[in-house]
């Protein structure tokens, strides 16, 4: 019998009684390399009550002790990298550089996190009123739950828990149980650094946990990451729960590329975009938008020969650029993309549905594709694809390339790359996107600042990670206060408005 990877509830891994699992495969050989236990009710119960029975006592700990805990998870991460690296290879497929600097992201929000001291740090007014003080403060919600998506196993999780668990929350994770043996290590992590039995959890399953954790009466928010049907539903059943929820949705993110651009950049700057980690970004650049005449032939006749030159293999071969993606579904899925957008007309100019790899005949590669010519009413240009496919479309100005952007119900990312500073302003003030690069193709914010889309890409009023993220786990108290003087004026019943 293969591993299991099991739950981890109140500082110890606990074996599931569901009887019900699902298969982990490298995806690389798509060989199953473990299988993954799925919670039933008395699982997501037991995980909220390990973390509801913590919260009191965490709650009350000092900030500065909270974030003392944060630079040993730190460091902790930091030495145990290459290991935690090897993980997400395993079960991801994204390569062993990739995955490195997918937990580099992800302890640069512990870093944040390491601040909470200052940034839980209130407002206070003297004398209000005569003899009168207010203040207000930020407190912890209590439980709260991270459910995060297959294609960044590390970072996402550690979007979420540092936060809230510096904030002095408690935390239950519901990775996906495509790659979910980062989970694990990440709790012996947490464990090690000094966080209390309770405070941090994982809860392995599918979608009878998400529905657990949303319908738990204890449970007081959610974050999620995801598909936007999925993150919809996250976001509607979590609000009909009463809880604070923050559901981060699917992306087409457009890179428009102005005639003055540097092409050569351009260039660049599209293939690490569209074609590292397989594409599985939802940052990634899956449109390019090539403004005015000649544009888009000269990017094509940049791409194309380095697409079809693209590395690709195995994660753990330190020459590949680009990996496997996760699963056969997920593969026959951009295969049917692919497929689609040569029936609708497209130009497939690079092709990668033939890659075939020695001694890997049975792993799920591709290679990367290009379709020029796209229109905006094809599948391919509507909808996520997510893998290493490129939409190019011909803008013949300007103002019908920002309408492009403005006009696509997602809000995720988008890039302009010219060198006119009044356009790349123009752009960055006026489209309808959450986040924009400006001669930057993936404007990831860094942790101190929020990450977030608009539209139909986020559900929810709280972007992620950043003051948004401390605003998003804590809750704001008003406290009014008055001291007795010895003066007394008797009572008064009308309205109080301390003037």
């Amino acid at each position: 019998m293969s591993e299991i990877v099991n739950h981890y509830i109140n500082g110890r891994i606990v074996e599931s009684s569901s009887g019900r699992q699902g298969n982990v495969f490298n995806p690389a050989t798509g060989e199953i390399v473990r299988q993954v236990a799925f919670a039933n009710t008395a699982e997501v119960d037991a995980a909220v009550q390990a973390a509801r029975g913590a919260f009191a006592s965490w709650a009350a700990t000092p900030p500065l002790s909270r974030a003392r805990v944060m630079f040993r998870l730190k460091s902790l991460l930091e030495d145990n990298m290459d290991e935690l690296a090897k993980v997400v290879t395993e079960e991801h497929g994204k390569t062993h550089v990739d995955a490195k600097g997918s937990i580099t992201r992800g302890i640069e929000v512990i870093e944040f996190a390491c601040g909470m001291p200052q940034l839980l740090k209130g407002e206070v007014t003297e004398d209000v009123g005569a003899g009168i003080d207010a203040y207000c403060i930020r407190q912890p919600l209590g439980v709260c739950v991270g459910i995060t998506p297959f294609n960044f196993p590390a970072m996402v999780p550690l979007w979420m828990a540092p936060i809230a668990i510096a904030a002095g929350n408690t935390f239950i994770l519901k990775p996906s149980e495509k790659d979910p043996s980062f989970s694990l290590r990440l709790a012996e992590l947490f464990k090690e650094a000094g966080v209390p039995d309770g405070v941090f959890n994982v809860l392995q399953g599918d979608k009878d946990a998400v529905n657990g954790l949303l319908e738990h009466p204890d449970v007081a928010a959610v974050s999620f990451v995801g598909a936007t049907p999925t993150a919809e539903y996250i976001y509607r059943t979590g609000c009909a729960h009463n809880k604070r929820v923050q559901a981060l949705g699917g992306a087409k993110n457009h890179m428009v590329i102005l005639p003055d651009a540097d092409m050569d950049q351009a260039s660049d700057a599209i293939m690490g975009a569209a074609y590292g980690s397989a594409g599985e970004r939802c940052m990634a650049i899956s449109v390019a938008v090539a403004v005015g005449d000649g544009v888009a032939d000269q990017l094509i006749e940049r791409l194309a020969p380095r697409v079809r030159a693209l590395k690709v293999g195995p994660g753990t071969d330190p020459e590949v650029e680009m990996g496997p993606l996760v699963s056969k579904d997920h593969y026959d899925k951009v295969m049917g993309y692919i497929d689609a957008g040569v029936r609708e007309g497209a130009t497939l100019a690079v092709d990668g549905r033939d890659l075939s790899l020695q001694g890997y005949e049975n792993g799920y590669f591709m290679g990367g594709s290009i379709f020029d010519n796209v229109k905006t009413d094809m599948s391919i240009y509507r909808e996520e694809i997510f893998g290493p496919v490129l939409s190019v479309v011909r803008a013949p100005d300007y103002k019908a390339a920002t309408k492009m952007v403005n006009e696509h119900e997602f809000g995720n990312g988008t890039a302009i790359f010219t060198r006119d500073g009044d356009a790349a302003r123009h752009f960055a003030n006026s489209v309808q996107i959450g986040m924009v690069g400006i001669n930057v193709p993936i404007p990831v914010p860094m942790a101190f600042h929020s990450f977030g889309g608009w539209k139909r890409s986020l559900f929810g009023d709280h972007h992620m990670h950043g003051m948004e993220g401390v605003r998003f786990y804590t809750k704001m108290k008003a406290v009014t206060s008055r001291w007795p003087t010895g003066i007394r004026s008797g009572a008064d019943f009308s309205i109080p408005t301390l003037g």
